[in-house]
């Protein structure tokens, strides 16, 4: 679809929804900027508009930034079979935000507001089955929030003396909670590698003693 059809569709949406505030037309592809209390009347008018005809929900999901007041984007990902292409359409929340559920507008929105919930911990109001479905019943927090901690708080073993599976606090020293996010090899350029004789060969050479003997 090209960009002025992009730009000719975003404009019949904004025109027909107040709740519609923004769009933007990045890589060929539509993004819709709606309030959060209107998002059932915009994914409903998506869905039945002649000029949309987006019937299929492909995804709900978010994204996280702590630094924002609102630190939630909820995006949901449609499309449209007849007209053949896709739009996405972004709502704010806060931690303690109500999100209107779509499950009345998409059946298929029930398991992907659970996921969101149990990712993120965004409440839908409306939802009538909100209960986790990726992590166990007794998990304690949001895998997917960016202050989640990478080892999580507790682990779980199976022991032997009582016959049950338990659950303990993670204990990790502190070297194991420091990342510093490079690859084991990126900091080897100077050293030559065993099986990597054909790497190119650093101005200055390789350092002495790791050499691979000839």
């Amino acid at each position: 679809m090209s960009k002025e059809a992009f730009a000719d569709l975003a404009e019949h949406i904004e025109e027909s929804l107040e709740a519609v505030t923004a769009h933007e037309i990045v890589r060929g592809e539509l993004t819709l900027t709606a309030q959060r209390d209107g998002i059932v009347k915009v994914l409903q008018f998506l869905k039945t508009d002649r000029e949309c005809d987006f019937k299929v929900l492909v995804d709900i999901t978010a994204v996280d930034y702590p630094e924002h007041p609102d630190r939630f984007d909820v995006v949901y990902n449609l499309l449209s079979l007849g007209q053949n292409q896709r739009v996405r359409v972004k709502i704010s929340a806060g931690e303690e935000t109500v999100v209107p559920s779509v499950t009345g507008v998409y059946s298929a929105a029930g398991w992907y507001e659970r996921e969101v919930w149990d990712m993120y911990g965004i409440y839908f109001s409306g939802n009538p089955d909100l209960r986790r479905i990726l992590t166990d019943y007794g998990f304690e927090g949001h895998p997917l929030r960016k202050d989640f901690p990478l080892t999580g708080y507790v682990e779980v073993r199976y022991d032997d003396e009582s016959r049950r599976v338990v659950y303990e606090p993670v204990k990790l020293v502190q070297d194991f909670r420091r990342f510093d996010f490079l690859s084991p090899w990126e900091g080897m350029t100077d050293v030559q590698l065993p099986g990597d004789e054909k790497a190119a060969k650093p101005p200055h050479g390789f350092r002495e003693g790791k050499r691979k003997a000839s």
